[in-house]
């Protein structure tokens, strides 16, 4: 791909009843992100002219019924749906969920065809989408049996990355998930995703404990010493710059966390409640790990303030950025690793 050449983001919306389609209209009133990608919206005309009156948007959509009638220098809307859709600002609804994975399923399927480069997703409700033929807990998971490759949601922005040994795991059974295997795992799809995404040659990666200070030499439990510092003493021993485990209530407040390129949080609130403290409206959710590029904000579906015209568009608008820069990062990546000595004698 060249450098002037549009990148072409696919966008599902999330859920009709939440902040998702405010913020991608937000994002794409700006003329000048028309100069950097081409937007395809998956959702409907009717849907989206119907949250442009909401918020008195003055955004010009150009229908089409399948993904590959696309025009560039345009926000493209692909009909996937063409009934009316009743929208309740704020309200949790199992039909409202269906157009949610109705979107996503059909952004996803433009992915794995290349009709579109990168995915941006919207916010879902997690409850809605549930069905007999959809029961993720969420996008990572869908897009991991999707796409296939080793998911791994990685929270970022410029100056931090935080990866996860587990995402969604309730707190009492964090130990048992952990084990040298998974450890191993993450750690790799981190460092890939910073060498090929993020273009750090030689990673530097801290890893949190599971318990409070480490475990104090196992008077606040053994999993620490037992199971995460071996793993990271062997795989340092293999010549990753891999550290740890630190204990997490003084790491970020410390400002230790700026000393590395990411960090492997043991459990979701670990890393996420710093991560989004230090970083909110500024964090993209990117999931690493996969075929393809998919990136989000770092924010729920807000239906405290859905349908009231004051959403943040800052992460979504983000998320975009960041996942046409991963686009170009990956393709350079993989065009030099092709034949390394050919490309640098020309």
């Amino acid at each position: 791909m060249k450098k002037d050449e549009k990148i072409i983001v696919g966008i599902s919306v999330g859920d009709l009843n939440g902040i998702g389609p405010e913020i991608i209209i937000k994002t794409f009133e700006d003329p000048r992100m028309l100069e950097l990608n081409t937007p395809v919206i998956f959702a409907s005309g009717k849907t989206m002219q119907f949250f442009k009156s909401q918020i008195d948007s003055k955004i010009n959509f150009f229908n089409i019924d399948k993904p590959e009638q696309l025009v560039h220098g345009k926000v493209n809307v692909v009909n996937v749906w063409k009934e009316p859709v009743k929208i309740n600002f704020g309200k949790e609804d199992n039909a409202i969920g269906k157009y949610a994975i109705k979107s996503l399923e059909a952004a996803t399927e433009a992915l794995k065809k290349n009709t579109i480069d990168v995915l941006v997703t919207a916010p879902i409700n997690k409850h809605t989408i549930q069905s007999d033929t959809f029961n993720f807990p969420g996008h990572t998971n869908f897009l991991a049996k999707e796409l296939n490759g080793n998911s791994l949601m990685f929270m970022v922005t410029d100056s931090l990355k935080v990866g996860l040994l587990t995402d969604h795991v309730p707190l009492k059974d964090i130990s048992e998930h952990i084990t040298e295997a998974l450890i191993r795992e993450k750690l790799e799809t981190v460092s890939s995703s910073l060498i090929k995404d993020f273009s750090i040659r030689k990673p530097k990666i801290a890893v949190l404990s599971i318990n409070p200070h480490a475990g104090d030499n196992g008077v606040i439990g053994d999993e620490d010493d037992k199971i995460l510092k071996p793993t990271i003493e062997k795989i340092k021993s293999e010549g990753k710059l891999v550290y740890g485990p630190y204990s997490a209530d003084s790491f970020f407040g410390s400002n230790n966390y700026k000393n590395f390129d990411a960090i492997i949080a043991s459990y979701h609130d670990q890393g996420l409640i710093p991560f989004k403290t230090i970083a909110f409206g500024e964090g993209v959710n990117f999931t690493a790990g996969l075929s393809k590029v998919r990136t989000s904000p770092d924010h729920g579906t807000a239906y405290e303030i859905a349908g009231i015209g004051i959403a943040d568009e800052s992460s979504f608008k983000q998320a975009v950025y960041t996942a046409i820069q991963i686009f170009r990062n990956r393709t350079e990546f993989e065009y030099y690793s092709k034949d390394p000595l050919k490309k640098h004698k020309k």
